[in-house]
């Protein structure tokens, strides 16, 4: 076990400085080029907490999901699990932190293999990692997880094609919760539902939370959703953080322009109800050729020269709450 002097005791997971880079080929002659997927990220998440990481589509949230989790490999960075280093543990070492650390993907029916019972998908883990002995045992398993995500225990002598959307979730869920996790990715984990069973699923989730102390990293682009069930939020742009703070702070005070432009396009209850909505001009630039300096400042109403030339570092505001803009002072 690799420790960390600079490790918090609080906190369950740590994030240093986390790059992804994806090579391409580009050009005539098949020049080699990267895409800038993630670029310098780093926070934590304390035991119990929920994180949320938020952002427009292809701004690099699924691929820290999919980096915390051991999916892919990093580029450079540090990721510590209890004060372990887990971001350079060879595969034959992960099956430890394969049992405290798991993912919920945003499609359900894909994470399912379509020819196993859903008895069988839901023990996986607990043979995988030795946690029952014997058929009955694992039966009586099974069924308790599946009464706990709200499915009957019946149910899981069904095959996955035999349930809705909601339902199949529900499964993953279960599956996910089979080995005693401290902390679960979910990845987009409602975006995929209709708005009422997204209702009843992140609402599982809280429930769950609370029995059983679990961390999540919510990765969103559902503001409303990100609102009802965060501790705190962290909002990416083209692979940065931009902002992070308290859910709160993020909702009332954003100190970010992004953020700001965030918040204003979330619909509100009354369409005739007074705005001051930010509209953004132009694209998301290419993560493959990024802007210099600020990443944001092409879309930028605040864009200054200094922008173009500087890179803003990710400050401290207030208590808990940092920008990585040189204007935050005045957003």
């Amino acid at each position: 076990m690799t420790q960390t002097d600079t490790t918090h005791p609080r906190h369950l997971i740590e994030v240093r400085n986390l790059v992804k880079r994806f090579p391409v080929a580009s050009g005539l002659f098949g020049a080699r080029k990267s895409v800038h997927a993630v670029s310098d990220v780093s926070f934590h998440i304390a035991r119990g907490e929920t994180l949320s990481l938020v952002g427009e589509s292809g701004c690099g949230k699924s691929t820290v999901g999919k980096c915390l989790a051991r999916l892919i490999p990093l580029t450079e960075g540090e990721i510590t699990l209890d004060g372990q280093r887990i971001d350079s543990l060879p595969p034959k070492d992960l099956k430890p932190i394969r049992k405290r650390l798991n993912v919920v993907f945003q499609d359900p029916y894909s994470s399912l293999n379509p020819r196993m019972s859903v008895e069988a998908l839901v023990a996986e883990p607990l043979r995988s990692h030795g946690l029952v002995k014997g058929r009955a045992e694992r039966a009586r398993r099974v069924g308790d997880l599946l009464e706990k995500v709200g499915l009957p225990r019946d149910s899981m002598r069904r095959m996955p094609h035999q349930f809705s959307g909601g339902q199949r979730q529900r499964i993953c869920i279960a599956r996910a919760l089979a080995s005693e996790p401290d902390i679960i990715v979910c990845d987009e984990a409602v975006s995929a539902l209709d708005v009422s069973v997204q209702a009843q699923i992140i609402n599982l989730l809280m429930d769950l939370q609370r029995e059983l102390g679990l961390a999540l990293l919510f990765i969103s682009h559902d503001l409303a959703v990100v609102e009802h069930m965060s501790d705190r939020v962290a909002v990416m742009y083209l692979g940065r953080i931009m902002e992070i703070a308290d859910r709160s702070s993020i909702f009332a005070h954003p100190r970010h322009p992004y953020t700001k432009a965030l918040l204003s396009a979330v619909p509100l209850p009354d369409p005739d109800a007074p705005r001051d909505r930010t509209v953004l001009s132009g694209d998301v630039p290419s993560p493959i050729d990024p802007p210099s300096g600020c990443v944001f400042r092409t879309r930028c109403p605040m864009a200054t020269q200094r922008c173009a030339s500087e890179t803003p570092i990710l400050r401290q505001m207030a208590h808990g709450h940092s920008s990585a803009c040189h204007y935050a002072e005045e957003v």
